[in-house]
């Protein structure tokens, strides 16, 4: 693209709904919130598309409704990819410094990612993310950016995401055939991040917990980067799925009790009142306690927390949570699950709302819109990135690593 955009497009494809939102740049350089639209989605389970029809249908109602209140058209967009497919690892780099000086240059830096990206992967898998996680001069490590440094050996860090090449083809033709280019699919986690963290928490050690409703994606943040990311196989669809079997009553009565009526901490539940829950077969409604919902729900949210302890306790490290974990997407709004994840993680948690967009911030301040507020963001960052590295004069490491993740894209 030879000229900025004055419109940036987000569009949060989950396996309940679609979320689509429309940022225009203001006077300052900051992003406002011009459009959004939300649109139930029939066509994807647990993160990963099962219907195209179904999906374009959902793209379209959602697209269609974020550019009559934005009053524009949409033409291309940043997607949010998820799904219990995506899978993470930490790869290292090395390349001697070409140099005779010992000048670390641009072409050195550019030398040592691709070669931290050239990890054996099967044939089913393609790199959706590179991120550097810190580089090493001559075992001196901690460097963010070492352009202009003086070595003999240049190392680097990668965090590599990535995913299954039929799945990504899958939402890449979705997306298009809703009349959409797709700039950049973006792991969820990493543009979810730029709308709910801060500074301190990055650099403190956080963890991000994104609820879904199929599937739920966690990052690990320490020192700036991302150190690990992974996805669990069970969302908010889960936890009404487990009422809706046990109370025998239909999908949409069991959704609509958990949401109103839910919550999963027996401790917070002080009252006996009953609750009035239709059977499937449309019979007379039968009353049950709030505590034996709160019974039902318990064990899977147990589940789903110990699982990315587990997890985390293999892989990484919870014991650096200095920053505390962030609780987001549509399913961390579920009653109790705050302080289970509290109680299991031994951390503070809060709730991840987005921040650092204007306009339509009162609509959109939620966690159900963080990732896409996320994509908003991340798309002003890469092009911005871009933009700099396209200057003579001007280099990034950000920038071109956002230059190599556009390379990868094309090829798909």
């Amino acid at each position: 693209m030879a000229k900025t955009e004055p419109y940036f497009v987000g569009i949060d494809i989950g396996s309940s709904k679609v979320g689509v939102l429309i940022g225009q740049r203001d006077d300052k350089g900051g992003l406002e919130v011009v459009g959004k639209g939300l649109a139930p989605n029939r066509g994807t389970r647990k993160g990963n598309i099962v219907n195209v029809e179904a999906t374009v249908e959902a793209l379209k109602a959602a697209s269609e409704e974020a550019e009559v209140m934005a009053g524009v058209e949409i033409s291309r967009a940043y997607v949010g990819v998820a799904g219990a497919d995506i899978r993470s690892v930490n790869s290292r780099g090395m390349v001697s410094v070409a140099r005779k000086d010992r000048e670390i240059t641009r072409q050195d830096i550019q030398r040592v990612l691709e070669a931290a990206q050239s990890a054996a992967l099967p044939s089913d898998r393609e790199i959706l993310h590179a991120i550097p996680q810190e580089f090493i001069v001559d075992e001196q490590g901690g460097i963010d950016d070492p352009l202009g440094m003086l070595g003999t050996r240049l190392e680097v860090m990668v965090h590599l995401v990535t995913g299954n090449i039929t799945r990504s083809r899958t939402l890449l033709t979705s997306v298009n055939r809703a009349g959409i280019e797709v700039v950049q699919m973006v792991f969820e986690p990493l543009a979810t991040a730029e709308a709910v963290l801060t500074p301190d928490e990055r650099e403190l050690g956080s963890l991000l917990i994104d609820v879904g409703s199929g599937t739920t994606e966690y990052a690990l943040f320490a020192e700036g980067e991302i150190q690990y990311s992974a996805v669990a196989p069970i969302g908010a669809g889960h936890f009404t799925n487990d009422l809706a079997m046990v109370l025998r009553t239909p999908f949409a009565e069991a959704e609509r009790i958990k949401v109103k009526q839910g919550c999963c901490l027996p401790s917070m539940v002080t009252d006996e009142e009953g609750i009035a829950v239709p059977t499937v077969a449309g019979g007379t409604s039968r009353i049950v306690p709030k505590r034996e919902l709160c019974e039902i729900l318990q064990p899977r949210a147990e589940e789903l927390f110990t699982m990315i302890r587990e997890d985390l306790n293999r892989h990484a490290s919870d014991e650096g949570l200095r920053g505390g974990i962030v609780l987001t997407g549509g399913g961390a709004q579920l009653d109790g699950l705050l302080e289970m994840s509290e109680q299991i993680f031994d951390a503070g948690v809060r709730y991840g709302m987005p921040r650092g967009l204007g306009g339509l911030v009162d609509v959109i301040s939620s966690p159900t819109w963080a990732t896409a507020s996320g994509l908003l963001l991340y798309a002003k960052t890469a092009e911005e990135s871009q933009s700099k590295v396209q200057k003579k004069s001007g280099f990034s490491v950000r920038g071109m690593v956002g230059s190599l993740r556009g390379m990868f894209s094309d090829l798909l």
